[in-house]
């Protein structure tokens, strides 16, 4: 008999092959894995206690650098806890800007994602054909704020500037294109033979143990759970658009991977009825004060980010100042379920695991 024994692996921390700061401490036996757990903490930046010490207008752009390829969300989860804390109204239009600003940005963090997913089996390519998309919406953002990456767009009761001229052609244009590339990507990725063996039954995870982790977004709803904030607990004006919420069977890496294409899908639904629709009017509500002091009190929002539930929960004192903030970071309970779904499989299904969960390290070491 040969003796084996087991071997400690740290997989990571560095940047380009973990979809962040993360490292993974993996316990081998040969190419198996038994144990892999995720060990964060290099990105700390503190996002939560620096708040107590700025504005509540002054947080906006600190919101960007949580989950950065979707900083449009999350302008928008603080901004509607504000302005639920406060009672602080938005114009019909600016709801709509927001519902196509969101929209647009689920689709550039889906598209990083979805590539990345290729990457991760080998297949480069489609990487770099999901760049080539995302860089229209990023052009689109810059038109509409100056910014490509991080947006401060958003403000209480609205957002910071209108839509310039010639942006609604420009987004009419984009989803016109974009809509057949969605078919392109699934014949390129998910029907392919290489990637569909490194991906289906692999990392699988099992309804009930990804509603008993807190997972949520496409991590869960690819389990089979329809569950998602803009149909189950509508906010601004989405009960006003038809569009449909993808699921999967399997809850694996596959199934991921295809919810997030199928959310693409969706996403240009909305866009296409919002442009159709909109409304004329203000773009902000011009009652708010340019130093809020909301009152006494606490409250917590939600949204559905592209990663799932993103939350906030804010103390006000009175002051002019958050007492408290704490961000419920969906990438930080969607990482937490490594441990449960990689033991048995090899070090290299580990790491389209990490893939298919699509972490952002700007959130979980907030």
């Amino acid at each position: 008999m040969i003796k084996t024994e087991e071997l400690y692996l740290n997989v990571g921390p560095q940047h380009p092959s973990t979809h962040g700061v993360l490292r993974v401490i993996v316990k081998l036996d040969g190419e198996r894995i038994v144990e892999a757990k995720p060990d964060i903490g290099y990105l700390h930046r503190n996002f939560e206690k620096i708040c107590e010490s700025r504005t509540y207008t002054q947080v906006i752009p600190f919101t960007d650098r949580l989950d950065y390829p979707s900083s449009m969300v999350n302008n928008l989860a603080y901004s509607m806890t504000v302005e639920k804390l406060a009672g602080i109204t938005v114009p019909k239009r600016a709801e709509y800007i927001r519902v196509i600003v969101a929209e647009l940005n689920r689709i550039a963090s889906h598209l990083l994602s979805f590539g990345a997913s290729g990457m991760d089996a080998g297949a480069f390519t489609i990487f770099l054909y999901c760049f080539r998309e995302r860089e229209f919406i990023v052009d689109l953002f810059e038109m509409l704020c100056g910014a490509r990456l991080t947006y401060n767009y958003l403000r209480f009761g609205g957002v910071s500037q209108d839509l310039p001229e010639g942006f609604i052609e420009k987004t009419k244009e984009f989803c016109n294109y974009f809509k057949p590339k969605i078919d392109e990507y699934e014949d390129f990725l998910l029907n392919n033979y290489i990637y569909s063996q490194r991906a289906k039954n692999v990392g699988i995870l099992k309804k009930e143990n990804a509603l008993s982790y807190g997972a949520s977004g496409p991590v869960l709803r690819a389990c089979g759970v329809k569950y998602d904030l803009r149909k189950d607990e509508p906010y601004s004006v989405y009960n006003e658009f038809d569009f449909d919420i993808p699921v999967g069977k399997n809850g694996d890496c596959w199934d991921r991977a295809k919810v997030r294409l199928e959310e693409m899908r969706q996403s240009v639904r909305i866009i296409e009825q919002a442009l159709e629709t909109i409304p004329d009017g203000e773009y902000l509500n011009s009652q708010v004060p340019r130093l809020l002091k909301p009152p006494v009190g606490d409250v917590y929002h939600h949204i559905e980010s592209p990663r799932g539930e993103l939350g906030f929960y804010i103390v006000s004192d009175g002051s002019s100042r958050p007492y408290r903030i704490k961000a419920r970071s969906p990438a930080f309970s969607n990482l937490s379920i490594i441990p449960l779904i990689s033991p048995g499989l090899l070090i290299a299904d580990l790491i389209i695991i990490i893939g298919s969960l699509d972490p952002c390290f700007g959130e979980i070491d907030r």
